[in-house]
Order: C-alpha cells, then sequence, then structure tokens
C-alpha cells in the first residue's frame, strides 16, 4: 500500500499559462523543493531560442509545473466522469493519479544545459538520464521511496514507456500528452506568438480513457485539429529558426573545440574547465550530470573569451555575444555543392570544423500509424474508435508527412567581399553559390 499524505492545505504555484498550479500531495511538494528538481530553474526551456525570442527565458522547471497541472486536471476530469466500476472495464483507477502525477512533473529531470543542444553534443539521452535519476542515490529517489520501495522503479517506467497502464503512459507520452500541450502554450507565450495556441480546456474535456489508452471524443475533434495544426505551425516558425539553430551550430562548436584543445593538453590552469572533464573523458556520474545548467555553460564561455587559442575565443565571444553562423537552405538538387562551399569558407581563413556545419531539423506533423508513436484515436458515437487522420482533412493532409529543413552555416563575413583581398575570387565564387531568396 502506497504512502500518500496530503497537504493540510492546498498549495498553489501562480503561472502565467495556467493561472493556478494546484499542489495537494506532500510528495510532489518534497520533489519540487529537491536540488534536482530546483536545478531545473537553471535551465531554459527552449534553448538557444532566447537569442531569437528575446522572451524566451523561461525554464524547465516551469514547464515541468505544467505538465504535472495538465496530468492533474486530466485525472480529476476522469476520476469525475470516468471512474472505473468492475476490474478490467478501461475506466480511471484513481490509485494510479500518483504515479502519473509524479512521472509529470519530473519528466524533464534528466535534461542538461541548453536542453536539446547539450544533448546532440554530448550524445545524451535526458529519457535515460531521468530514469537514472529516478532510480539513483538522489533527493528525488528518498522522496519517492517514501511513498513506496518501488515506487521510484514504477516512476520511471512511465518515462520507459513500459509502465504497463497505456492511459499513465499516454499521459505524460504520445502525440496528444500532457508534455506537449504544456510546452506549446507556454512557448508561444514565452515567445510572443500565437502559433502554438489551441483549446486546451476543450481537449481536456473531451478526453476520455479506454482499455488501451486515452481516445477523444468526437465532438471535440476539431479543437484536437488545431493542436496539430498549432504543433506543425510552432516547428516551422519557432523550433526550426534558422537563428537560432546558427547559435546551436556556435555552441556546438564551441564546446567541440574545447574538447579538442582538453585532449591535447591546453586547457590547464583556470582555464580547465573541471565540470566539463567527465562529459570530455565519457565518464559521467548522476552527480557529474547534475552539476551543469546553463549558468556553469556561460561561466566557462566567459572564460574562454581570453583564451589564448584564437578559434576558442572567437567562437566563445560568438556565442555570448549572439553572432549567429548564416545559413542558405540546399536539398537533393545541389548538395553536391556543399563540400564546395565547405571548402571555399576555408581558403577564406576560417577552419571549416569549426565554422561551418551542416544542420537538419526534421518533424512529423502527425505519425498516424508508425510505431512507436501512439495514433489518436476519436470516439464515435457507436463506441467505434476512428484513427484522426482518416476523418480530418486536414489533418490528413501533413499526416506521415517529414518536414526537412536542411543547411549550411558559415561565417557572416563570408557574404561581403573584401576588396584588394588576395580571398576576393573566393568570396565570390562562394556566393555565386548562393540563392539570396533562400539565404537567412
Amino acid at each position: 500500500m502506497d504512502n500518500i499524505i496530503y497537504l493540510p492545505r492546498e498549495k498553489v504555484f501562480r503561472d502565467p499559462v495556467h493561472n493556478y498550479i494546484h499542489i495537494e500531495h506532500q510528495v510532489i511538494l518534497d520533489l519540487i523543493n529537491t536540488k534536482e528538481f530546483q536545478r531545473l530553474r537553471r535551465i531554459k526551456q527552449l534553448g538557444t531560442s532566447s537569442f531569437t525570442f528575446h522572451g524566451a527565458e523561461h525554464t524547465r522547471f516551469a514547464h515541468s509545473l505544467g505538465v504535472y497541472e495538465i496530468t492533474r486536471q486530466i485525472c480529476n476530469n476522469f476520476q469525475r466522469n470516468y471512474p472505473t466500476k468492475t476490474d478490467g472495464d478501461g475506466l480511471w483507477n484513481d490509485d494510479e493519479r500518483l504515479v502519473a502525477l509524479c512521472a509529470a512533473l519530473l519528466h524533464d529531470v534528466g535534461h542538461g544545459p541548453y536542453s536539446h543542444s547539450f544533448e546532440h553534443i554530448f550524445q545524451t539521452d535526458h529519457e535515460k538520464w531521468t530514469q537514472k535519476i529516478i532510480t539513483g542515490r538522489t533527493d528525488i529517489n528518498s522522496v519517492l521511496t517514501n511513498v513506496a520501495p518501488d515506487f521510484p522503479q514504477r516512476v520511471a517506467s512511465v518515462i520507459e514507456k513500459t509502465y504497463p497502464n497505456p492511459q499513465v503512459v499516454q499521459m505524460i507520452s504520445s502525440q496528444l500528452d500532457a508534455d506537449r500541450m504544456d510546452y506549446l502554450l507556454r512557448d508561444a507565450y514565452n515567445t510572443g506568438t500565437n502559433y502554438g495556441m489551441f483549446d486546451l480546456t476543450r481537449i481536456l474535456r473531451v478526453m476520455r480513457p479506454y482499455r488501451d489508452g486515452i481516445a477523444f471524443e468526437a465532438d471535440g475533434m476539431h479543437a484536437v485539429e488545431d493542436y496539430i495544426l498549432s504543433r506543425f505551425q510552432m516547428y516551422q516558425q519557432i523550433y526550426f529558426h534558422p537563428v537560432s539553430r546558427g547559435m546551436e551550430v556556435v555552441l556546438t562548436n564551441l564546446l567541440k573545440c574545447a574538447n579538442c584543445l582538453y585532449e591535447e593538453g591546453q586547457m590547464e590552469g583556470f582555464d580547465m574547465p573541471s565540470l566539463l572533464i567527465p562529459f570530455f573523458e565519457k565518464n559521467v556520474s548522476i552527480d557529474d550530470y547534475l552539476k551543469l545548467d546553463d549558468g556553469v555553460l556561460n561561466t566557462y564561455f566567459n572564460v574562454w573569451s581570453n583564451h589564448p587559442d584564437e578559434t576558442l575565443r572567437d567562437l566563445a565571444k560568438r556565442f555570448l555575444n549572439r553572432r549567429p553562423l548564416k545559413s542558405v537552405k540546399f536539398d537533393d538538387s545541389n548538395k553536391e555543392l556543399v563540400p564546395l562551399m565547405e571548402d571555399l569558407v576555408e581558403k577564406c581563413g576560417f577552419d571549416k570544423d569549426y565554422y561551418t556545419a551542416i544542420n537538419s531539423s526534421s518533424d512529423v506533423p502527425y505519425d498516424a500509424f508508425n510505431e512507436p508513436k501512439t495514433p489518436i484515436e476519436i470516439l464515435q458515437e457507436d463506441g467505434r474508435l476512428d484513427e484522426l487522420s482518416t476523418l480530418s482533412t486536414l489533418v490528413a493532409s501533413i499526416s506521415d508527412k517529414i518536414e526537412i529543413d536542411e543547411r549550411l552555416y558559415f561565417p557572416k563575413k563570408m557574404l561581403t567581399a573584401t576588396r584588394n583581398s588576395i580571398f576576393d575570387e573566393y568570396y565570390d565564387e562562394f556566393q555565386s553559390h548562393i540563392n539570396n531568396e533562400e539565404l537567412v
């Protein structure tokens, strides 16, 4: 039997998206107060996107609270309207509430600094780190163990998508889940855009449990359509923004350069990035991982802006002072020009390993049937479940279509020839390959 303790009086957090976030369980408050969860205050939700959208300073902490709140509202709706009556009836068993709430709150606790950018650089997997933090020797693990000895593993299995109740898993991870709903609304609010706005209240109202997961009532299908289109637009306009990706390229190459200098023994003395050494040496403990946040990296970048190595010094200044690399799109019809353009960049005095990069962003707005994605099911009046894209021509038009944006990144200087320079011919040749209408 789980040790479930309720707070004597509900606690609330003010939130710009959900107005109030309601805390009813002692374990949730205790988890919020752990050092591992408080670390999320120091990690931006959108990584380098704040260099493009200056309001995007919100954190993984705020997002995690938001996912918890949406999950809490889903549980309330299910318990009020669809409580289980008999074993196996496919309705909601409220004994699952606490594991769902804890998994929702903790789902991003394994993110590293600059979120997905860090993940790409050091080949880390934030979901696996989340599971390690939940089940390892951490304050979070201690709090969860107080509920029940096996409770940490149960919460971790929700993140791993192996938890036996599919309703709980789909609340946190599916094509229409609490995670996606919060980050779309929160990112839209903080970037000052309307692309990600949709009718959350209506979607929560038409959600209902069934034996194999979660479905949506037919009279709410248009709200679900709107959500899918909002997500599509957010990826096109916000998440794939070429300037944000240009800053991510600078960040990636900066850390790559630091790693190389460390391996060559050129990071001694005050410049030694001690908290990054486990990542350079690929021997990272949970404690090592949790010591990093955005502020730690920024401190190193400030130090490196005076480093004797010219490339490291320049890349650090570019990142700190927002000097993104420029970019041009390419596709299969002209990708053979990419190596040539990279060589021209090098001939103009830039090390192509650190001043060029191919960056590819891709997303599938909606996967109808491709595993392991769970299709969105629409419940008809006769009890039949129909997959969303078979009912919606709008969703069908973008279903299973991969949206890819491939770009070559290079220094801004490559766009301006320096007269009376021996490199003028290289600048001119480089620019001759660029379609100015596609240049960003």
